[in-house]
């Protein structure tokens, strides 16, 4: 394939080629290699030779099967599983796209100080070769290594919390929508003191833009969360993918992954062992069916923000914290209040500027509500520094 697609052969371009791949997926695999000109130690990502043939054979059997499921299950929709990897598959499928993708996700954090965040360079990209810089690191799972190593977990999750926040709800940010335990490695960085460690994040070939609108009705759908104001709830989550009242419970559940009477309370709180064994059983006594109905007719680019949701706190709870979910929380809304504050400055800059009477006091309540609620994370990250409260 590398003699086909570059007219060069393996030993034209590398002087070393580990033949066992580091990582293998059903798309592609990774081998550990360095270039003859350079001696640059580099991954390359080779797609399986095969594959593009067989993929319009797989989506239309993929389509039959899952229409043919909703003939003899009724209950349970998934024709929007297929529409959306007719979409996906395609760019997953195209190096050049996520060489494309991953310049942009660089680009996009350079201008962010102080992130944890390192994404390998691109070395070159053909359509189904993609060639990297060679980045390693622990698994975020690897918890015997991280501490070894001196790196604070809460450190970690708090990192990973700003990092994918600011996919979702930052401005023009693009969206890695895959960041599952093996698209990510932690590795110790000596160069700085806070934090002393990066998370290499992997495999940039699935990638969304959330449209400007969405991601404020979006952020303002948390705000309400996290204040546990549930008509505001009801209201933005109507808004952001036109739920009804009857369907905001489950849609709550599954934005949040918590029991909706949990929510009432504090969505902050750590999960408990009871709630979770009572959103399994109700999973197994027919709310699974339901979800199912209401994902089918929720907007895509809302399910894939659910699944980078879903998998992020996937990774916070393998982490196992000392501090509990609530420092996560308050990163995110800080994110969600000034993606609410930006929107509200182009109001007003639109409609006379901030010293226009009718205009100041939006001005002033947006304001003091992003102030308040960056001071809280401030003072909650400087009590965790001074009490050495990070495990």
């Amino acid at each position: 394939m590398i003699k086909s697609d570059t007219g060069c052969t393996i030993s034209d371009i590398f002087c070393e080629f580990d033949e066992e791949p580091i990582g293998t997926a059903s798309l592609a695999q990774v081998h550990r290699a360095r270039l003859r000109e350079s001696g640059e130690e580099v991954a390359v990502k080779l797609q399986h030779p095969s594959l593009a043939e067989w993929v319009p054979l797989d989506l239309g059997l993929t389509r039959f099967a899952l229409k043919n499921i909703k003939l003899f299950f009724p209950n349970y929709p998934m024709d929007w599983l297929s529409e959306e990897m007719e979409l996906s598959l395609p760019l997953e499928l195209d190096f050049e796209e996520e060489a494309k993708n991953i310049y942009r996700v660089r680009e996009h954090f350079k201008a962010i100080p102080n992130t944890a965040l390192v994404i390998p360079k691109v070395i070159w990209a053909k359509k189904r070769i993609l060639v990297l810089e060679y980045l390693r690191g622990y698994r975020i799972d690897d918890l015997q290594s991280l501490d070894r190593a001196g790196i604070s977990r809460d450190e970690v999750s708090a990192s990973l919390a700003y990092i994918f926040n600011e996919m979702i709800f930052g401005k023009n940010a693009p969206l890695h929508c895959d960041p599952h335990h093996g698209n990510l490695a932690i590795r110790p960085n000596k160069t700085r003191a806070r934090p002393n460690f990066d998370i290499i994040l992997y495999d940039h070939g699935l990638y969304r833009d959330i449209p400007l609108t969405t991601r404020r009705s979006y952020a303002k759908l948390w705000l309400a969360v996290l204040d546990g104001d549930e008509e505001r709830m009801r209201m933005h989550a109507s808004q952001v993918a036109g739920i009804t009242n009857e369907q905001f419970p489950l849609f709550a559940s599954a934005i949040t992954g918590r029991d909706f009477l949990a929510l009432k309370k504090s969505v902050s709180s750590s999960r408990s062992d009871a709630e979770k064994e009572h959103i399994a059983a109700a999973m197994a006594d027919g709310m699974l069916s339901q979800l199912v109905q209401l994902l089918a007719h929720v907007p895509r680019i809302i399910l894939l923000i659910l699944k980078t949701n879903d998998l992020t706190r996937s990774l916070d709870e393998s982490l196992q914290t000392s501090s509990g979910p609530e420092r996560s929380f308050l990163i995110m809304a800080h994110y969600c209040s000034r993606a609410v504050y930006e929107e509200e400055q182009e109001v007003i800059s639109q409609n006379g500027g901030p010293l226009a009477p009718r205009n100041f006091i939006s001005m002033t309540n947006a304001l003091f509500s992003f102030y308040r609620i960056k001071l809280r994370l401030i003072i909650y990250e400087f009590y965790l520094w001074i009490s050495g409260g990070s495990c």
